[in-house]
Formats: C-alpha cells, structure tokens, sequence
C-alpha cells in the first residue's frame, strides 16, 4: 500500500501533526524516528539538516585567501550535511526513498527558511551525479499552517497547496541562501586577501546583514566622537497658588523647528538673554491658561523574539543571545513558552479558546502575583475578537511568544524572570486601557514671557495594575514622578486666578551626544533599519524584515563581537578599532553598498518578486554574481598606498628622530618635524597578527616601547595567540622595527641573563617543587625554573601561561590555584578546533605534572549511551594540552613560525574513536606513559671535550659544565659571578673568562 511521508521541521511539530490526523486517520505506531499508520509516515528535520557549500575544486581553503583565487562564483552548488544532525538527516532521507512512499508533503513552518530546509533535504534524497543533483522524482505537496490547533491542521490538509504553486518561494529560498554565500565568501576573503597584503592573515569578515549592523554602531559612535558640547540656558520658576506652588519651565510659543537638530522651544543659547528673563519675571504676577482631557493608553502588543530580546536586556541587562537561550529553554525543556523564534505579534483568529485555557492555567498556577489577574481577566469576559490581538494577516511563521497551557516548575531565576516577562504581557494585552487625565498650564508673566507645566494623573489603572502602577503620581516606567517631571502631580488653579513667581532662575546645562547602542537599542535598529532607505519600494520590501530575523540577530551581534568588531563595556556596545578600519576600507574601495541597509531591502525586494513569479531565478543570480565580481575587482585593482579616512595624530614622539607620528590605513608612520614630511623611515603595522592598534595603544607602544601581553592576534594560518610587542632598535637599518615577544623568559633563558624576582611579591608555593611562583612576562613560573642570581641552572620546570586560549588568567586565579588546586569556573576559553567558548577550572594534575582543564558536572544526567564529559569533553577538552604547564608555548607556537598547526593537528587526533578504540584509550589512560625525555643533541669537539661526546639535552649539558666548574674551582675567587677559563673550557668559552650568566647562551651554539 502507498503511504505519504509528511517531513516537519521540529519533531513537536510532527507530534502536533500525529495528534491532530489520529482521530481521522487512524492510530500512529512510534519509532525511533517518525510515526507511522497506514497512510501516513510522519517524521520531522531538526532545523537545517543541511548546508551549500561549493564544489571541491571551487572550495578555497583559508591558507589560499588571495586575489588569484578569487571571485569564487562556481557553477552549481553541492550540499554538506549538517555534522550535528547527521543520524536526523539519514533517518529521514531513508523514508524518503522507501518503494511505499509515493508523495511528500512539506510540513516545514510556513515560510522561506521552512521552504529551503525541506527543499534541500529532497535535493539531497535524489542523490546526485557528477555533482549535479538527481530528481527523487516523488509529488510534493504543502502543507500550510499559522496555527497549531488540532482543526487547524486538520484544515491544512484538507486544503495542501501544490508543487507548482510553491515554485516562487522555493526559488525565492535558494537564491537567498546562495547569494548570501557569493557576497559573504567572496567579500570576507577579497577584504582579508587586501588586509593581508603587507604578510601575516588578517581576518575580515563582511556578510549581507552583519556589515549593516556594524555600519549602525561605528556611525553612532563618529557622531559621538565629532559632537561638539554647547552651553544653553533654561529658566526654571516657581509659582505660588492659593492651593500651594507648581513649577514652571519658560518656552517661546513662536518657536519652530529648525536646521539646528539641538535646537529646543526651552533652550536659551545665551546666558545673559537667560538672566534677564529671569529677573524680569521674579516676584510679577502671573495668568493661567489651563486645559486637561483625558488621554488613554493601550498595553504594549504580544511579544516577538526581538521585542522580548529588548526588554529583557532593559530590565535584567540580558544579552539577546542570553534571552534567545532562556526561551528556547523555557520552550523546549519547561514547555512553558510557544516558539520563541518568531517575528510576529500577534496570534492566529483562531486562538480565543486557547488564550482563555491559558488564562484558566495561569489562575490555577501558583503565581500569586499573576493568579488574580488571570481570574479577574476570565471573570470580566477580557478575551474578545481584537484585530490588535488576533490577526491572520500579521502571523508570519509563527505566532507571538505566550505562555502554554502546561504550568512551570523547576526555573532557575532567570528563567523565571523571563516567564514572568511573557506572562504579564499576555495578560495585559486583555486588560482595559489605562486612562489618564492630562493637563497642560500655561503661565504668562508680564504679557510676554511664557512657563509651561504639565501633568499626568492616572484614573483608572486598567493593564497597568498588573505592573503594581496603581499610584496616581507614578510614570509609565514605574518610578514616581518629582516635581517638574511630566507626570507630577499639580496643584489646581482656579479659574481666573492670578499666581506670583515666586522664584526664577537660571539653569545652566550642555548638550548630549547621542547614546551608544545597547543590545536593546541595537535590535530596535536592525529591526526597523528599513527606515533608513530612501527609495519607496525597497523601504517597503524590508518593512516586515528591517536586517536579519528575530532568529538570528542576536547571533548576529555575538559575532560581531566574537570577530571583535564590537566589545560590551557594560551595557554598551563600543565598535573596535577593527570595526572603523573595515568600514574605511569599504568607503574608500567605492563598495559602501555592503555596509548600508540599502542592499538587504533590494534583495528582499527582488526576492518577494521571485515568490510572485515576476523575476526568474536565473536573472536574480545573474545580477549577484556580477555584483560579486565588481567587489573583488574593486579590491584586487586598488593601488594606492593607503586609503582615505579620518586617522589620528599621535601624541608621542618617534623613538628614532623626534618627529610626528601619524595615522594612516596601514601603518603608524614618522612624518618629519612638522608632520608633513617623508620622515626618518620609520613606522610599524597597524594590525600586526590581524589585531588591530588602537590609537591609546599605540600611543603606548611609542611611549614605552613595549606593551602587552595582547589577545586577539592570528597567525598566517589563522589560529589566535597570544604576545606581547616590543619596539626594538635594529643596527642594520638603523631605526627602530617591531617585533613579537612571547615572553621575556624565553629570551632570558636562552641568552643565559638572570631573572632577579627580588622586586616581586610570591603568588604561592610551586606545585612540583615548592618554590615561591612568580610572573615573568607572560607566564606564571616557578622561581626554580628560571636561572636566577641564587641558582643559576633551573631545576623546575613548572610554567602556565597569564593567558590560555584566550582567557585571561588574573593573579587572583593562579593564587587560588596555588593554595587550592584549582581555580574558579572561568567562561572565557576559546577552543582552537572549534573556535566556540567553553567553561573549566583550570587545575593542577598531579599524575601528569602540569595545569589542565577541570570541566564542571552537567546539571542535567546524561542520556543513555552518550558519551561523559571525561571521556570527551564538549567544546573545549580537545584543547586542554593548551593549559598545560607549557600553556604560553601553545601561544607562542601560534604565532612563530611554526604557526598552529601542530596544536591544530592536536585537537584533531581527539576526535571520537570507535569503542573498541574508546576502550583501548581507557585501559591506557589508567598507567600513565612515562614522560619523554628531551631529545639529545650532539656537542661540539670543544663541548665534548668536557662532558663527553654523546647526545645531550641543552639543559644536562648545563648541568654537567656546571659540575665541571664547581669540581674544578673554577670560579672567581673575587667574583662568584665569573667563571675562570682552564685549559679545557678555553676553546669553548674562546676567552680567559666569562660571566655565569653568558654560559647558557655559549653552550646553545656548541649543541648541534
């Protein structure tokens, strides 16, 4: 018998399904991964299954990122499985193609994104041939749904839409997802190959939406920074009225808006013309206009992802992705939210039953801050058809985030806050409006000089009972308002009543510049960017879309912040020195079009025409691969040494000859004595390792010639490290040059100088050997594996570095780790292999004699057969080697000239083996190996000559010249610190005498 395989995009969607159709067509059986009866298989995707990425010989691997690579424009696109959900993507694919399934029908959620996952996963079904894909050659049919009520999808299904009539959208996904390839592939590597011109890999992301947003934050912050403070006056007065005193602000009636954006009808640009309003009126009787009416306001609508993203991060300083999480927990593992993934307010026409249930469930729910409300709504009959409330025509994929009908338990807090954001607002939205009686008093003194006092006082509550805003003298935000506010409360004034000004001063203030964005007013911004565009049409095509979906904002600008475009200083959102370089780059090539809203809103236009049949396909693409090709061409042909801006002069001298130091896009360079010459030659990178200066660093660097260690650079192969910088004067060129520094401790053992730790305070005893730890560049070491004036042959080896993987270790950590064994949970690490933050304690391992990593126990029990976090860690144990003892070697390894590969190699051999592998690895990992002595090196004639002729680790040849010199009384009998040369150590030393300290350093170039 023939069946039908119906594919939804979430596995409650298809639970949903499977309940709704039982009653008509028969009993389901469950399995592992679909329902099934006798004519209906229904299975579910878990989001994306899949992704298009180019073919292998269009595939430009990162270590290739140049302009001879580049534009990658290939001629079809293959599909990549999604590594997370590849048993979901073969279970699925294997219903597809069973001889009993002779029709799919598409349940994904009703739009583009649900279009495009089910799309590719019949795509993929098909199979492919010489790369091109192969019909499954099933119908298909679509199932249509903006409400989940069980009639409602009875309904769909009796009214599926066909193949043909989904074309446009389908089209309209594919093309989307395609173009957002070629710009964000191409554009990345096209900026990254021309940052990178100058040697090393420079990072430069650009994308479709996230050049946008970043665009909004470094616009705000050049208003802030080129706004220039004002002085202006307001005159402030008091009143007195036979019931008491009222005050007033002066304002001229006659004023109208002007060119001057700072211009206000209160605002006194001078302050004697302020003065003397002020002593004209004082102690003048006044007359009073007065008019009041009463004023309603309506509850906020329902909330959507983003709107509830902002509140959130107003109330409890919540990031978005924050928020995003808390719902998404609060949906899939509490059942207590509805989709929290939506973009709109308001709910299906059909849902006045379910909005009473829900009701009922919050009355009988153990909220006794929200319970009465809930009752008081379902006593008064609240729920009523509203246009405001239930609206089919403003229900997108999704309907508006509310509460289920199944009562929370087991919140954390934060989780509870959230759940009480959403639930109040669900009960407002059915509450009377609040009402208000508004009153605005217009004081006259003298016939000419005007004060203006207003008033707000709340008659009835109404929605914002449900808030506590009961008192009459409190504003909209819940605060009760002071006299002068807008909302105070007023003394009356009887009619024809004459009032006397009491006092009039005064009130000197400077203007504002404009706020830094928040997460709150960034997602407002992105949401309605849209208004932005001049042109008509396009502002419509991105009415309803503004830049990105609700889905993806937030992690939209968590990769701003993670590409550090952007850092959180508090609650704000500051752009980064990287951030203004980009978008210089981007004005001065002439492709501003990837940083304005403009091109997110002609896309969408060009696509709803897609959805509509008015514009092919083939024409859209066309147009994107052109456009794809003259970015790279503008890149590739720019040729002049630096591009235009506004760049910094900086205040420090140059080390070399005393002139200017200027800012331009590369570098920071000497201009000569004025600042308009050649200089003396010299200058330094902008953005050594892909990390960009700020003009406060650099500023730094000039003044004391080194700084750091700093975070954030990428060797050439792009792994993060870690270092410090110096400026150090070069003989050859006769100029000062910069250069990375890993580490003084590095250098200093080498050379053989001593580390004289008398200076510094001890963090603790050392964990191998008991020794006091100390800094020392960018480590942590033991005092004992340095050489130092009291022992100058190290005998330790214990070292960890101020930063691993990208998590700064502060001094208060590595003391509590000396003391304790480990430090607290620290939630900054950054996994080289798969680059995403995990948490650990950092703790010291006695067996294996170094620092690792101690991850915390998942509060939730582990599902049968997975995996433990012992035996494989989530997103970061691959890496633990990098907080070994040797941790900053990792960093440094990063960044010198063996880059990250080996640590890159590293972190993938930890990938899961088989069992039977996993079992090996188990028994093996009870006997610790022991560890691998250094690898010896053969002495020179000279040096063998003294400890003998077989391979020798530089550090027992030390040992061993050491003994020679003590067992011989070789040292100076005036000067401890000299070493007198015999007949033997003479050819090896090649003079008479040498300081202790030059003796590690001579003996590195007698070992082969």
């Amino acid at each position: 018998m023939s069946k039908t395989l119906v594919i939804a995009e979430k596995p409650s969607v298809a639970q949903d399904i499977v309940r709704a159709l039982t009653p008509v067509a028969g009993k389901f059986d469950k399995h592992d991964d679909y329902f099934e009866n006798e004519r209906y298989i229904v299975t579910s995707a878990v989001g994306h299954l899949l992704e298009i990425q180019a073919p292998e010989a269009y595939d430009v691997k990162r270590g290739k990122w140049s302009f001879a690579h580049l534009p990658v424009i290939p001629p079809y696109f293959e599909l990549k499985p999604v590594d997370k959900t590849k048993s979901r993507l073969s279970a699925v694919v294997r219903l597809a193609r069973r001889k009993d399934v002779t029709e799919l029908i598409n349940a994904c959620d009703a739009g583009r994104e649900g279009e495009l996952i089910f799309r590719l996963i019949e795509q993929y079904a098909g199979g492919s041939k010489n790369g091109h894909p192969v019909p499954l050659g099933k119908p298909v049919r679509r199932l249509w749904l903006q409400s989940m009520t069980p009639q409602a999808i009875r309904d769909g299904f009796a009214a599926l839409r066909s193949d043909a009539q989904m074309q446009g959208l389908a089209q309209a996904a594919r093309s989307r997802s395609e173009a957002d390839w070629l710009v964000g592939i191409n554009g990345t590597r096209a900026m990254t190959a021309f940052n990178s011109r100058d040697g090393g890999f420079f990072l430069t992301t650009v994308g479709r939406v996230q050049t946008p947003t970043l665009s909004l934050v470094v616009e705000r912050e050049e208003k802030i920074r080129r706004f220039v403070s004002r002085d202006y006056w307001e005159v402030h007065a008091s009143f007195a009225a036979q019931a008491g005193h009222y005050p007033g602000k002066w304002f001229d009636p006659q004023w109208k808006k002007s060119e001057d954006p700072e211009a206000r009808a209160d605002r006194l640009w001078s302050e004697p013309q302020a003065r003397a309003i002020a002593d004209a009126v004082r102690g003048k009787p006044g007359r009073v206009h007065e008019e009041s009416k009463p004023s309603t306001q309506a509850s906020p609508l329902l909330f959507d992802l983003t709107s509830l993203q902002r509140e959130a991060n107003s109330k409890f300083g919540f990031s978005a992705k924050t928020t995003l999480a808390l719902a998404q927990s609060l949906y899939e593992r509490h059942k207590a939210l509805t989709y929290p993934r939506t973009d709109a307010r308001a709910l299906p026409e059909d849902y006045l039953p379910v909005a009473r249930d829900t009701l009922r469930t919050l009355a009988a729910s153990g909220l006794r801050h929200l319970a009465p409300f809930a009752q008081q709504a379902l006593d008064g009959d609240y729920v009523r058809p509203s246009k405001r409330i239930f609206d089919n025509s403003k229900v997108s994929d999704h309907f508006a985030i509310i509460p289920t009908l199944q009562p929370p338990s087991g919140l954390s807090e934060a989780e509870q806050k959230l759940y009480d954001l959403v639930a109040r607002r669900f009960l407002a939205v059915f509450f009377p409006n609040a009402e208000y009686l508004v009153t605005t008093r217009i004081t006259t003194v003298e016939d000419k000089h005007h004060f203006k006092t207003e008033g707000k006082v709340l008659v009835q509550p109404g929605w914002l009972a449900i808030y506590g805003k009961e008192a009459a003298a409190e504003t909209e935000d819940g605060k009760e308002a002071k006299e002068g506010e807008k909302n105070q409360s007023l003394v009356p004034v009887q009619p024809g009543e004459q009032v006397r000004t009491e006092q009039a001063e005064p009130k000197g203030l400077k203007t504002r510049p404009p706020a830094r964005y928040t997460e709150a007013t960034l997602l407002s911004a992105m949401e309605s960017a849209g208004k932005q565009v001049e042109d008509e049409e396009l502002r419509a095509a991105m009415r309803e879309k503004g830049l990105g979906t609700p889905a993806t904002r937030a992690a939209i600008i968590e990769g701003l912040i993670a590409e550090k475009y952007l850092l959180r200083d508090g609650r704000e959102l500051v752009p980064t020195p990287k951030a203004f370089q980009l978008m210089t780059l981007l004005r001065g090539l002439g492709v501003e079009e990837l940083s304005r809203a403009d091109l997110t809103g002609e896309w969408e236009y060009k696509l709803a025409q897609m959805e509509k049949g008015q514009l092919s396909r083939d024409a859209f693409m066309a147009e994107i691969a052109a456009m794809t090709e003259r970015l790279v061409q503008k890149a590739k042909e720019y040729d002049r040494d630096t591009i235009p801006g506004d760049y910094a002069t900086l205040q420090t001298p140059c080390p070399n000859c005393g002139g200017v130091v200027k800012e331009n896009y590369r570098r920071f360079a000497c201009m000569g004595a004025h600042g308009d010459g050649a200089g003396c030659g010299f200058s330094f990178s902008k953005s050594p390792g892909g990390r960009t200066f700020s003009t406060a660093e650099a500023e730094q660097l000039l003044r004391d010639k080194r700084i750091g260690p700093l975070e954030g650079f990428r060797s050439k192969a792009g792994w993060p490290f870690t270092a410090e910088l110096a400026l150090v004067f070069d003989e050859d060129s006769k100029n000062y040059k910069l250069e990375f520094d890993f580490g003084d401790d590095g250098k200093a053992d080498e050379a053989g100088a001593p580390v004289d730790f008398s200076g510094q305070e001890s963090l603790g005893p050392c964990p191998r050997c008991g020794a006091p730890v100390y800094e020392h560049g960018s480590n942590y070491v033991c005092s004992k594996s340095v050489p130092t004036p009291e022992q100058p042959v190290p005998s330790c080896d214990f070292k960890t570095g101020k930063i691993i993987l990208q998590q700064p270790v502060e001094r208060a950590q590595m003391q509590k780790l000396l003391a304790t064994g480990k430090t607290d949970l620290l939630d900054k690490f950054i996994s080289t292999r798969t680059r995403r933050p995990f948490k650990a304690h950092l703790a010291w391992d006695k067996d294996a004699g170094k620092v690792g990593f101690e991850f915390a126990p998942s509060k939730f029990p582990p599902r049968a057969g997975a995996t433990s976090a012992a035996g494989a860690s989530k997103s970061g144990a691959s890496d633990a080697g990098a907080a070994s003892a040797g941790g900053q070697k990792d960093s440094k390894s990063a960044g010198g000239k063996t880059t990250a590969k080996a640590a890159g190699k590293r972190a993938a051999k930890t990938t899961a083996k088989t069992s039977a592998a996993k079992s090996v690895a188990a028994k093996s990992a009870a006997v610790k190996a022991p560890r691998a002595p250094a690898a010896g090196r053969a002495p020179s004639p000279e040096l063998a000559a003294v400890i003998g002729p077989e391979p020798v680790a530089r550090t027992e040849a030390l040992k061993r010249v050491w003994d020679y010199i003590k067992a011989h009384g070789l040292q100076d009998a005036t000067n401890k610190r000299a070493i007198n040369a015999d007949a033997k150590l003479q050819p090896l030393f090649g003079k008479p005498q040498i300081s202790m300290f030059e003796l590690a350093g001579i003996l590195g170039k007698h070992l082969g």
